[in-house]
């Protein structure tokens, strides 16, 4: 099993920048794909993006793509999403899960484990 515990959320202004992590535990990291979803009040959980385990082929939503960045650092357990020139629309719980073998990484049903999220709140 893995546990994912977010960090880094928080209030920021339009324009502004911030930078999640996602801390994993308990299992073998490097033998997971990641994905950063999120969840708006009385909307879905959306795909914003993700990452193979060895750090290659990044994908994401087309509304953050040259705004956002995925990384990861396998020696530290460790998942970031860079978040730059932030909108309000961006506001939501922003979730971390590891993905289980299969399936497309686009679909939050491919994961197998989730972290409990972070707030972020974009301000106009």
């Amino acid at each position: 099993q893995v546990q994912l515990a977010e960090s880094g959320g928080g209030l920021v202004q339009a324009g502004g920048s911030l930078r999640l992590s996602c801390l994993a535990s308990g299992s073998t990291f490097s033998n997971y794909g990641m994905g950063w979803f999120r969840q708006a009040p009385g909307k879905e959980r959306e795909f914003v993006a993700s990452i193979t385990w060895s750090g290659d082929s990044p994908l994401y939503r087309d509304s953050v793509k040259g705004r956002f960045t995925i990384s990861r650092d396998n020696a530290k357990n460790t998942v970031y999403l860079q978040m730059n020139s932030l909108k309000p629309e961006d506001t939501a719980v922003y979730y971390c899960g590891a993905k289980r073998v299969g399936g497309t990484y686009y679909s939050a049903r491919n994961y197998g484990y989730w972290g409990q999220g972070t707030q972020v709140t974009v301000s106009s």
